[in-house]
């Protein structure tokens, strides 16, 4: 697997989309968008399991207008750093960053097979707002906590959509879920699974306060069940 940093430039400046190559040499590609702490260790653990699975996978440094190269640790003082980054965070700019990455990415030579998104936490909100406004062949939303607040872009998405959140998060209450489940009732490309006793950022296994491994391998799995059918990538060749 190969990694390097691409820059995507802006009428603002540029910043930096970190790359991740599969050993095969080339794939669909995915834009994997961050969580509040930057693109982590997490983030990065993620690419590389997306890596792995074939993808050429890219992630935008959305908080570059903030603090280039923002990474928070996964304790109580990189939750309250990294909550007090996502106020600051202007969300709208942070859509425009991750369609330029996403087109960044596109462009990469070795990017063949077709192109999504996925995203966690803020990155499942942005990822939602993004597939609105792109032609895109997957969509993979974690607990985007944007995404019942915005149920009408929900019929301007026509890409294949997965939304995934947990059924006990205190950030995205149940009944929250539930009207997006009703407001996707009847749309064909959109699935929704919620892991019931599942907490808020059940899937980041780098972070104690939030990880739940059960859940997380459940919802991993559907993960890769689904862009295998929507965004598939061809087998490593030995």
């Amino acid at each position: 697997m190969q990694q390097r940093v691409e820059q995507v430039p802006t009428a603002d400046g540029s910043f930096g989309l970190t790359v991740w190559v599969p050993a095969g040499g080339s794939g669909p590609g995915l834009l994997l968008i961050q969580e509040i702490y930057g693109v982590s260790d997490y983030i990065r653990a993620v690419a590389e399991d997306l890596a792995d699975l074939g993808y050429v996978v890219a992630a935008p440094d959305l908080f570059w207008r903030l603090q280039p190269g923002y990474q928070a640790r996964h304790d109580e003082a990189g939750l309250a750093s990294s909550l007090e980054m996502g106020q600051r965070f202007d969300f709208a700019q942070g859509v425009a960053d991750s369609i330029a990455a996403l087109g960044a990415l596109a462009a990469l030579p070795e990017v063949d097979g077709g192109i999504g998104i996925i995203g966690f936490c803020l990155g499942g909100s942005i990822a939602y707002q993004v597939a609105a406004q792109t032609r895109l062949d997957a969509v993979i939303s974690f607990y985007g906590s944007d995404v019942p607040d915005q149920l009408d872009v929900l019929r301007r998405i026509t890409a294949p959509l997965l939304l995934q959140f947990g059924g006990s998060d205190p950030y995205i209450p149940r009944e929250a879920v539930a009207a997006v489940e009703a407001a996707a009732a009847g749309l064909p490309n959109v699935r929704i699974d919620v892991e019931e006793d599942a907490g808020h950022a059940f899937h980041n296994r780098m972070a104690p306060m939030f990880s739940q491994p059960e859940p997380a391998a459940r919802a991993w799995q559907r993960t890769v069940e689904f862009l295998r059918r929507h965004l598939p990538a061809r087998p490593r060749v030995p």
